[in-house]
């Protein structure tokens, strides 16, 4: 196992110790943890950057990944769409998408010699929201409740649909050079025979098999998060399981609907497979009930577990700064992020709203709260694994600017404007408004 990543475990270890008091006076979990994973590879930047460069890497962060989004699918309260369905049509089906075509007719101006499938995937790791990094904002009373309840539903959605975009953009990226380059040498720069089938076959299958792959995953997450939601709401009425073994049952579920899904013979895609089984299995196991969510205690134990796994994530992003850091900052990728951060977040929300009940001020507080943190982060690290030295240096570097900005503008200098401009509001906080991966 790589070093870097027992550092990790350990670094993740020791800040558990201390986290509770360094809340206490305000310094949040994910700045403290990058710092740390920023000071422990100045050292040795290049053996960093190698081991998040490995197959190990790769795996630990598609597991990572699995579980997070199945958490995100869960915790989502009211129904399959939190009971803001047409909120969240609109910016998961309208604003989301438009986003997405502004980074990349941007990355098209500014990095000209970029593939535009690698702009995809740069745009699908830039654009998901997620609140770990600014999960005071969810909480704040200065925010409309149903702002609040609105931002939790979209972040708990939106990288869960971009997720099989992501996954067919980075296939097609990894293996359309190579097949370009035969195209242009008429095949006498075919290489080693057995990569060139595999991009040969990486490419077809992610060209002509992305959306049978995504259909698959959607089949694996329905029958097995419907089958295990069944199975834990008829045992629990029964009284056969108590919440410490539901609590394993929520927590297995993530790996295996990923683990079937990503079967040599299925080839479905294991993120859309997780996200589909989180949904699935909170439906079925409070439906004909009273529950209008899962309960916490029996969620605790996944909980925890991407929580873990979030602030491993969150130590090794310190380390990808300090990487992009000492390989120097490219303007063009600072301009995107913080385009992404701002305009192309804002703008696309506001056109979605168009006719929408929703006021303009409700409006403005979606536009301009939408922080990156986790989502960003993981994806990101797949695409830095798999892409070619040629984009993978541009794929972390606009991750990093991406995710350490949020934090600034979201986690540092959101709360102080609000505290400045916006009076606090009457209305109860939404139930489970505790942000994601917090």
């Amino acid at each position: 196992m790589p070093i870097i990543i027992l550092l990790g475990f350990a670094a993740v270890a020791l800040w558990s110790l201390v986290a509770h008091r360094f809340d206490r006076v305000g310094i949040a979990g994910p700045a403290g943890l990058a710092v740390l994973g920023a000071l422990v590879v100045l050292p040795n930047v290049s053996a960093f950057t190698d081991a998040i460069d490995s197959d190990v890497a790769q795996h630990v962060v598609e597991l990572i990944l699995a579980v997070l989004l199945f958490v995100d699918a869960c915790e989502v309260r009211g129904g399959l769409f939190g009971g803001e369905g047409r909120s969240l049509a609109r910016l998961v089906l309208i604003a989301l998408p438009l986003s997405l075509a502004l980074v990349v007719v941007t990355g098209i101006w500014l990095l000209p010699q970029t593939g535009v499938f690698v702009l995809i995937v740069i745009a699908c790791i830039v654009m998901p929201t997620d609140f770990a990094p600014a999960t005071a904002l969810l909480r704040s009373k200065r925010i409309p409740a149903r702002v609040r309840r609105i931002l939790n539903v979209e972040s708990g959605w939106n990288d869960g649909l971009v997720s099989p975009v992501f996954g067919m953009s980075l296939a097609i990226a990894v293996a359309l050079p190579t097949l370009l380059r035969i195209v242009d040498t008429g095949g006498e720069a075919a290489g080693d025979e057995s990569q060139l089938e595999k991009d040969f076959t990486d490419f077809f299958d992610a060209f002509f098999g992305a959306v049978p792959a995504t259909l698959s995953a959607v089949v694996v997450g329905v029958l097995l998060g419907g089958a295990f939601g069944l199975l834990t709401r008829w045992a629990a009425r029964r009284g056969w399981a108590d919440s410490t073994g539901i609590r394993f049952v929520t927590l297995l579920t993530p790996l295996l609907a990923y683990g079937i899904a990503t079967l040599h013979g299925l080839g479905a895609n294991g993120f859309v497979a997780a996200f589909v089984a989180g949904a699935i299995y909170r439906v079925a196991r409070t439906r004909r009930t009273e529950l209008r969510s899962v309960p916490h205690e029996e969620l605790l134990l996944v909980e925890e577990a991407s929580a873990v796994a979030s602030n491993f994530v969150w130590f090794i992003l310190g380390g990808m700064t300090t990487a992009v850091i000492a390989d120097g900052i490219d303007w063009r990728l600072l301009v995107i992020a913080v385009l992404a951060l701002t305009a192309f977040r804002a703008v696309p929300v506001y056109l979605s709203m168009l006719g929408s009940p929703i006021g303009w001020r409700d409006r403005t507080f979606l536009g301009l709260l939408g922080p990156r943190g986790t989502a960003s982060i993981v994806f990101g690290l797949l695409a830095f694994n798999r892409l070619p030295e040629a984009d993978s240096g541009d794929v972390l570097g606009v991750t990093v600017l991406t995710v350490v900005g949020s934090i600034l503008l979201h986690g540092v200098a959101a709360p102080l404007v609000l505290r400045r401009t916006a009076p606090e509001t009457t209305m109860a906080a939404v139930p489970g408004d505790d942000g994601h991966r917090g």
